[in-house]
This record gives C-alpha cells, sequence and structure tokens, in this order.
C-alpha cells in the first residue's frame, strides 16, 4: 500500500520536545518511517503552528527548527487559499469538528492521503475519506 500520510502539528512538536519521551519516540519512529516512504504530507498550516510552537518551547533551537521546516518543504505543503476554507467548512459542519481540524482534513484531502497522523481527533474514525492515526496508539508498520 502507497497511501499518503497526512502529518498533524502535534506529531511534529512531540518528534523535537523531549518532554514526554514515549512520544517523542513515537514521532521520532513515524516521522523516520514517512522519510524513507516518500508518504509525508504536511500543509503550510502545520508548517507555521509547528514553527510558532517549537520555538516557543526551545528559543534557542530556532535554526535547527527553521532547517527542519525547510526539510518539511519536500512534502508538497498544500496552501491555504479560499477553496480550502470552503472545503474546510463543509467538513466543519458535516462532522461538527473545530475549524482548525477541518482545515487540516481539507488539506489531508487536497494532498490524496488516506491517513491523517494526529491524536486531536478519534482514532479511525473516517472524515470524508481520511482515516485518523493516532501516532501514539499506533505503529508505522500498521499502514504498509
Amino acid at each position: 500500500m502507497t497511501a499518503n500520510v497526512f502529518v498533524d502539528t502535534n506529531v511534529l512538536i512531540y518528534a523535537v520536545d523531549d518532554a514526554d519521551l514515549p512520544k517523542q519516540q513515537a514521532a521520532q519512529a513515524w516521522r523516520e518511517w514517512l522519510w524513507e516512504t516518500n508518504r509525508g504530507r504536511i500543509s503550510f498550516q502545520v508548517l507555521q503552528e509547528f514553527y510558532a510552537n517549537a520555538i516557543k518551547k526551545q528559543p534557542s533551537a530556532q535554526i535547527d527548527i527553521r532547517k527542519e521546516i525547510g526539510d518539511l518543504m519536500s512534502w508538497q505543503p498544500v496552501t491555504l487559499d479560499a477553496t480550502l476554507i470552503v472545503r474546510a467548512w463543509k467538513i466543519e459542519d458535516r462532522y461538527r469538528i473545530s475549524f482548525w481540524d477541518s482545515l487540516i482534513v481539507a488539506a489531508a484531502k487536497v494532498a490524496d492521503c488516506r491517513y491523517l497522523l494526529t491524536e486531536d481527533l478519534q482514532r479511525g474514525q473516517e472524515l470524508d475519506g481520511v482515516m485518523v492515526v493516532n501516532p501514539f496508539l499506533s505503529i508505522p508498520a500498521s499502514l504498509a
């Protein structure tokens, strides 16, 4: 199976934050697997949130975080535009989830992702054809 995987901000944050070692290790395992399989996808919204939150937690790591974001640009970031916002509104209304989560689901759909890697939504839930996978309750091999 070669389905794309959309990565939410929290996975990127945990991968660089050593405050919760088990979650950091899980996030790093997912990130490594996504790099190896070239299946990771992302949005500019996620990159912005990652940058803002990561430098808040680790101001001294700003250069490293910027480098990480530069690398993540190869994951074909989805651009936030009017079409994506309208899509997100439809998802928000249909599934009664937050607008921000709806934007993530809409971006995952635009990026042709079958899976959404996040802890913010219900594991196993399918939203507009995108399956929610909790990265801290699943391992990368579960998608192989």
